[in-house]
């Protein structure tokens, strides 16, 4: 059963004049944002299909992973286990294909807990009539596996994933084109995050982006980054602006 853990006290920040929940599109991020995972299925998937393809042995040991993208862990940990760079180049579809099935395999080990007001929050935004996106370092595979353990398919049309975009600014860029393709070039599209790398990523793409710090960063670390919201969660956004459920 999904639950949500217990959060520290509520502060939110919102740059006057934005208005955070009439935006056309919402790109979500999966990992921190919308939900955490208890399990390493996941996270071991790396090491595990690295093995299975090529017989090198990785870890992630010291890899920053956190707003970071699948793609871009991978060749780290190869890098820095010392994989050739052209054998890494020769098989890098079919280790990311191994960590797809790998996950796909182990679904039901996903031991996966939502983050505090995102179902209401995006009840709330659907209301509004937004269409609602994920944009995240997740494999593509991976990403819905989560998505819809989570019981949150339902909201969600589109999504950009890191299969063909190891760096997170171009997969937010991509995701922004696909909600352009749905709501409208002219479209009004926030990004929402719990990294600062989804705030740099959101700037390259001249887009707002609300900040949560339910992720490893705290309101305090994200705030640094002047997003045009920042908030302990999405309940306490909702709350602090009189649309909680």
């Amino acid at each position: 059963m999904l639950t949500s853990l217990s959060t520290p006290p509520a502060r939110v920040a919102i740059e006057p004049g934005f208005a955070w929940d009439a935006q056309d599109a919402y790109l979500f991020d999966i990992d921190g944002t919308l939900l955490r995972s208890r399990d390493r299925t996941h996270v071991n998937s790396v090491a595990s299909s690295v093995r299975r393809v090529t017989g090198f042995e990785v870890s992630l040991e010291g890899i920053a992973i956190h707003g970071s993208t699948d793609t871009a862990i991978l060749r780290e940990a190869c890098q820095r286990a010392g994989l050739p760079a052209e054998v890494l180049e020769a098989q890098i579809d079919a280790i990311l294909d191994a960590m797809s099935r790998t996950v796909a395999e182990r679904r039901g080990e996903l031991d996966l807990y939502l983050m505090p007001g995102v179902e209401e929050a995006l009840s709330h935004l659907a209301r509004r009539g937004a269409l609602l996106g994920v944009a995240t370092g997740n494999l593509e595979t991976i990403g819905w596996i989560k998505i819809e353990k989570a019981g949150l398919r339902e909201w969600f049309r589109f999504g950009g994933f890191s299969d063909h975009f190891p760096i997170r600014s171009e997969l937010i860029g991509a995701a922004a084109g696909k909600a352009r393709e749905l709501a409208g070039q002219d479209a009004s599209i926030c990004v929402v995050g719990d990294t600062p790398r989804d705030i740099e990523a959101a700037r390259a793409n001249a887009l707002p982006v609300i900040a949560v710090a339910t992720g490893r960063y705290s309101f305090e670390e994200l705030l640094e980054d002047r997003p045009e919201v920042c908030a302990t969660s999405l309940a306490d956004l909702l709350a602090h602006t009189g649309n909680g459920a």
